[in-house]
């Protein structure tokens, strides 16, 4: 990495991870392209899958009070399933597709929320979150089908963002543990990772400060801002 370019990657990591812990999910967004940018597709979604996959870690202790392991199990479960298989057979469909296919995702998800209809909320959640992993997988980012797996559990604000960490946690470290054995990520990853961990103990304890302030409106606002900047990213690349 050119040196010039690393107090560019810390800030992007240290705002992906505030980010992340306040909305639960998120840091893909920021993280993923950054690092793309800078170290090529492959290996730029690799260490960025790695990087959230610790700062997870820290994020599940410090939401370690408000983990629904229950409600969220069967989600997590496929979560992992989807992240393995994208990431393992690199199957998918035609980037377009699958980019069409989850932005009218987000459309149907908003619609429901508006019109409170729950109990489709609910019935669709195993769904999105076998399709978030598997997307994950092979993109690097599974930010709107996630979080629309997870809020279709209806759960409050903290419980939310408890399983939305859990959630990634599985989720990046299923891509890393395969990723690692097929030798996309090195120990000089990890000792950036390392590196990194100053940042994430900041960074996650910010955000989550900030999420106890802002109320149940205001992190309704805040995930629907994520989304829709998950939605704008797509929209770019058609």
């Amino acid at each position: 990495m050119d040196p010039l370019l690393l107090p560019v990657v810390l800030l992007a990591v240290a705002a992906a991870f505030v980010l992340s812990a306040a909305a639960g999910f998120g840091g893909s967004l920021i993280l993923v392209p950054t690092l793309a940018l800078v170290l090529g597709t492959k290996s730029g979604v690799a260490l960025a899958a790695l990087l959230l996959g610790a700062n997870n870690l820290v994020k599940v202790y410090a939401y370690r009070a408000t983990l629904p392991f229950r409600k969220a199990a069967v989600v997590i479960v496929l979560v992992a399933a989807g992240a393995f298989l994208g990431a393992t057979l690199l199957v998918s469909a035609p980037e377009r597709v699958v980019t069409v296919a989850v932005i009218v995702g987000f459309a149907v998800a908003f619609l429901l929320e508006t019109l409170d209809l729950t109990r489709w909320r609910r019935a669709g959640s195993p769904v999105l979150a076998l399709a978030a992993g598997a997307t994950s997988g092979f993109s690097g980012t599974s930010g709107p089908l996630k979080g629309l797996a997870v809020r279709g559990l209806a759960l409050d604000r903290l419980h939310l963002v408890g399983a939305l960490s859990l959630a990634s946690l599985v989720g990046d470290l299923t891509k890393t543990a395969v990723w690692t054995d097929a030798a996309l990520l090195t120990g000089g990853d990890c000792l950036v990772a390392l590196v990194c961990l100053p940042l994430m103990l900041g960074a996650t304890f910010l955000g989550r400060r900030f999420n106890t302030r802002i109320g149940e409106r205001g992190y309704t606002g805040l995930f629907w801002t994520v989304m829709l900047g998950y939605t704008g990213r797509l929209l770019a690349g058609l």
